[in-house]
């Protein structure tokens, strides 16, 4: 070899992309016998240093408050989840397991499948009314609201909506039920069900396929994710008729949200790009912003924490503080797997419930996270 040649790179070395940290490379030729001799150690010590800080800083910055505390398998269940439900008082947990055509009822004293109601298009949203012990389930290939009743669930009636039957929300006080359907094959709609004489009472058009919806108890209104148009419907719950539209500046395809009562924040989930949202609920006005995963579908808060959690199909959950000032602090970032887009926040338990889906020989599955904090 001539003094003026010098050999390729290490491979270790050659390309390495660490996330937030920029590796000097290596150079191509060595113009001396010297530097072909020196230059190489120098640059492998330089890498290795770089390599170990942005370890440390990639690892502080992903490190998750959440802690996995068991795995509830699911035998036989394959495919993706969309909604959960859950009975406190019996100790139940409902999944919407859409890629197996199923809801799952999960005994959480037994963490085994008590009834697997089968047969199912795609079931997205689920509601639990434990005053009458019904389990509501909006099934988006049959376009059906279903209500099942008794022990074991039985079929006790049926409503029609239309294609893509998604999201729930119930108000206990006007024992009213909000689905949110169509948007493909026909308009998008957001039907009003009393669910005392199980009856659609309103249908409120709306201008694309709404996503989630979130109820504010105290100020008597419903928020509704409208993701393509990029803007958050407000519905009075007195007269059931929507009052404002707020579109979304900053990022847009909003899906998840979940509400704030405390600091009056409405959270939204966006998938364009992958952003967190905090918006004041009384004017729609965006007050802080955070960057968040890809393909966001879950989103809940976490009242006595003032934390955020937002889960994405790319197999994270990401946490968030939310200061007094109302701004956003991202805590930290928990792997999850592929396609594990939603989940279950139950303050009561202190508990975050992940559905994991299952392909090949491997059944779903469903993760149970701790969010009490570690001391």
């Amino acid at each position: 070899m001539s003094a003026t040649e010098c050999h390729d790179p290490p491979v270790p070395y050659r390309a390495l992309a660490i996330p937030n940290c920029v590796i000097i490379p290596w150079r191509d030729r060595c113009s001396t016998k010297a530097r072909s001799q020196r230059a190489p150690m120098k640059k492998i010590t330089l890498t290795l240093a770089l390599v170990l800080l942005c370890a440390s800083f990639t690892n502080a910055q992903t490190k998750s408050p959440l802690t996995l505390q068991q795995t509830i398998p699911l035998p036989g269940v394959t495919g993706k989840f969309d909604h959960f439900a859950v009975d406190t008082e019996r100790g139940l947990l409902f999944a919407a397991a859409t890629g197996n055509h199923s809801v799952e009822v999960v005994d959480l004293k037994t963490n085994k499948v008590r009834q697997s109601i089968a047969g199912l298009g795609k079931p997205h949203g689920l509601v639990w009314v434990g005053s009458t012990g019904s389990l509501y389930v909006a099934d988006g290939a049959l376009g059906e609201l279903m209500v099942y009743n008794g022990t074991p669930l039985a079929l006790a009636g049926t409503l029609k909506l239309s294609d893509d039957a998604d999201d729930m929300v119930y108000d206990e006080a006007s024992h009213l039920l909000f689905v949110g359907h169509g948007g493909a094959a026909n308009p998008a709609k957001i039907a009003v069900v009393d669910t005392i004489r199980f009856s659609i009472v309103a249908s409120l058009s709306v201008a694309t396929h709404p996503e989630a919806l979130e109820i504010d108890a105290h100020e008597r209104r419903v928020f509704a994710n409208i993701a393509e148009s990029n803007e958050v419907a407000v519905i009075d719950l007195a007269s059931r008729a929507i009052t404002a539209q707020w579109k979304l500046s900053r990022a847009g395809d909003n899906v998840p949200l979940a509400y704030d009562v405390e600091r009056h924040l409405l959270y939204v989930g966006c998938r364009t790009p992958g952003t967190l949202i905090a918006l004041d609920a009384a004017t729609g006005k965006e007050v802080a912003v955070a960057p968040a995963a890809e393909g966001v579908d879950d989103l809940f808060y976490d009242a006595a924490l003032s934390r955020v959690y937002l889960i994405s199909g790319a197999g994270e959950v990401d946490s968030y503080q939310v200061g007094r000032d109302k701004s956003l602090r991202r805590l930290g970032t928990l792997l999850t797997a592929a396609g594990a887009k939603t989940g279950l926040l139950v303050p009561a338990q202190n508990l975050l419930y992940v559905g994991i889906p299952g392909a090949g020989v491997q059944s779903a599955q469903i993760r149970v996270y701790s969010t009490e904090e570690k001391p």
